[in-house]
Parts: structure tokens; sequence; C-alpha cells
């Protein structure tokens, strides 16, 4: 069993290859960089799954 937890994607890194692209995300204020090679999609604002570092999913928001 893994553990995700959702937090607010705050900034990028920009890089041009998905595969290198990483992001700053927020977890109640907390800041971790994490991976977006997962999630090419992701925008800032978006709200994100990430477990060990890596965001596995966009999480939809109503």
């Amino acid at each position: 069993m893994c553990l995700a937890i959702a937090g607010e994607l705050v900034s990028t890194n920009g890089h041009h290859d998905s595969l290198w692209r990483m992001g700053d995300v927020s977890f109640s204020g907390v800041l971790r960089e994490v991976s977006l090679a997962c999630v090419p999609e992701a925008q800032v604002g978006d709200q994100l799954l990430v477990h060990v570092g890596l965001a596995l999913k966009v999480v939809e928001t109503n």
C-alpha cells in the first residue's frame, strides 16, 4: 500500500523537456520540490497527488 498526499502546485522550473520538469508543491504551507514528469499537463494552481517526490495525478476540483 502506498500513500499519496494532495498539495497545490505553486511554481515550476519551466524546463522544455517534460521528463525534467520540476515544481514546488505546497502541503499546508510546507513547500517541497517534486517531479512533474507524470503530469505534463499540470499548471500552477492545480492540486496534485504526490507520492515520494513524484506527482502522480492532477486532482479535479469543483
